[in-house]
């Protein structure tokens, strides 16, 4: 038998090499093809974007979150979007997405306010949240936004941590001696609330602002069903034409509370509301006064407006159908805090309090009157209407819920995270045994022993689809923290 040579045998033995290697080259073609299809092909899914109301987020596909309330959202944010563009006096909303906006300044605002604090002058454009705003506030719509005995009895601990924290020089951080925190707030400390959700359909809150000056807004805020002021703000015959004579509520920081008396003039109409603290000095002063006095549920919430007047459009909320504000806004070019009855003075961030209150306007909680509109027309069709807000507000609901991994379903007591029941004749009204005369006289049918029946219809609805359960806002900024209060009388 004899062997092949080495040259016959080459081309046999390289065969499968090169079939292989065809191979391979085919397989990185078709490889190569494929992903190039992937991108140019038609056919191919395409990301989809906020620009448009009727397509989700990319980011809401991620989060697998239901497209109809991020469209509902991405619609809502354009009316924003519109409204800000027709009332912001300059201002303008830049989306982000179906939760997030940016408020912008115009080129040239005049930002000279220096925050000593942070070290930095004021920015010209503020992001904000338009989904936890319009939670929060539509929650303040059904809450009660003054300090009750029935709020320290459910809160877990509110006597022992809480009570502490509204009373100044109490020289501890917790109320072990319970019997001396009762006798220092028992004096503006009522049994159950006062105010109602609901219990006016019109308010005016007036600040302080020098701009009032510009129009005589008097007569037009006197015609509200409430009036609320700030601090030491007068109210008398000299600018009567500006800021009216109407008086219903004032709040007060502490160093305000200590010089009412003047303020007042003897006056019970006005009730107070003292904002942070109470202590032994304002206490000797409220005994003497033949006012209401009370305590602001005391919140703190970072957010983009400070101070008095803010806490008390949030006052007003917890009332009120419609609020609407006077003495808030300033120009682009302001640099000075200014007062209708007193010298400019350094205060508050003007550029970030405009913008925010900017943005409450368009998600249709309050009204800003303003010297600064030409011309005053009242049309507020360029403001999301109350059907908007609420389908708005669900949508922004749900997606907070899914977004916990709770349930979606909406209700009034969904945020109810303490719950707790009192008998609803149970304890006095404000006040000690020590008061004057003057105040033991003092007009409380006129706020705390208001029977239900002499409530305005929407007040009365409201309280019976609540059935009659109190919300109170526990602490900071996070909306699932509310004390709930039952009111059952006891079978006795």
């Amino acid at each position: 038998m004899t062997r092949a040579s080495p040259s016959t045998q080459q081309p046999s033995a390289r065969r499968p090499t090169v079939v292989l290697l065809l191979w391979l080259a085919l397989a990185f073609c078709l490889a190569v093809l494929f992903i190039q299809s992937s991108f140019t092909s038609p056919s191919a899914p395409r990301a989809r974007t906020l620009e448009s109301p009727d397509q989700p987020s990319a980011e809401a596909s991620r989060l697998d979150l239901d497209s109809d309330q991020v469209r509902e959202l991405s619609g809502f944010q354009s009316r924003v979007q519109q409204c800000v563009a027709s009332r912001g006096l300059g201002l303008t909303a830049d989306i982000v997405d179906h939760c997030k906006l940016v408020l912008k300044f115009p080129e040239g605002t005049n930002s000279t306010w220096y925050n000593a604090q942070f070290k930095f002058f004021e920015k010209l454009k503020y992001e904000y949240d338009v989904c936890e705003t319009i939670l929060l506030w539509e929650q303040y719509r059904n809450m009660t936004t003054v300090l009750t005995r029935e709020y320290l009895d459910v809160r877990p601990d509110g006597w022992l941590d809480y009570a502490p924290k509204r009373i100044a020089q109490l020289g501890a951080k917790k109320c072990y001696n319970r019997t001396l925190c009762e006798e220092l707030l028992s004096i503006l400390l009522p049994a159950r609330p006062p105010f109602h959700p609901r219990q006016f359909a019109t308010c005016a809150v007036v600040g302080n602002s020098g701009d009032l000056l510009k129009t005589e807004f008097g007569q037009e805020i006197d015609a509200h069903d409430a009036v609320f002021r700030d601090n030491e703000a007068p109210v008398n015959k000299k600018y009567a034409k500006y800021v009216g004579l109407k008086r219903d509520f004032r709040l007060v920081v502490r160093g305000a509370a200590r010089n009412m008396a003047p303020i007042l003039k003897g006056s019970s109409d006005e009730a107070l509301i003292i904002k942070s603290l109470t202590h032994k000095e304002i206490n000797a002063v409220i005994k003497e006064l033949p006012n209401p006095v009370y305590l602001f549920q005391g919140i703190v919430l970072r957010r983009g407006a400070k101070g008095t007047g803010m806490k008390s459009v949030e006052l007003a909320l917890s009332m009120c159908d419609i609020v609407d504000i006077y003495g808030f806004t300033v120009d682009p070019g302001y640099t000075e805090w200014t007062r209708y009855f007193s010298a400019p003075r350094k205060g508050h961030n003007p550029l970030q309090g405009r913008a925010y209150y900017q943005l409450l306007e368009c998600l249709g909680i309050i009204r800003i009157h303003s010297p600064m509109r030409a011309q005053r027309v009242e049309d507020w069709s360029d403001v999301p209407s109350r059907d908007e807000i609420r389908r708005a507000h669900a949508a922004a609901f749900r997606l907070k819920r899914r977004e916990t991994g709770q349930a979606d379903e909406p209700g009034p007591f969904s945020n109810c995270k303490v719950w707790g029941t009192v008998d609803p004749d149970y304890g006095p009204v404000s006040g000690t045994s020590d008061m004057s005369e003057t105040r033991r006289n003092s007009n409380y049918s006129k706020w705390e022993l208001l029977p239900l029946e002499s409530l305005r219809s929407e007040a009365q609805e409201h309280h019976a689809q609540m059935g009659g359960v109190s919300l109170y806002k526990m602490d900071g900024n996070k909306l699932d923290d509310l004390v709930c209060v039952r009111h059952n009388r006891s079978s006795g």
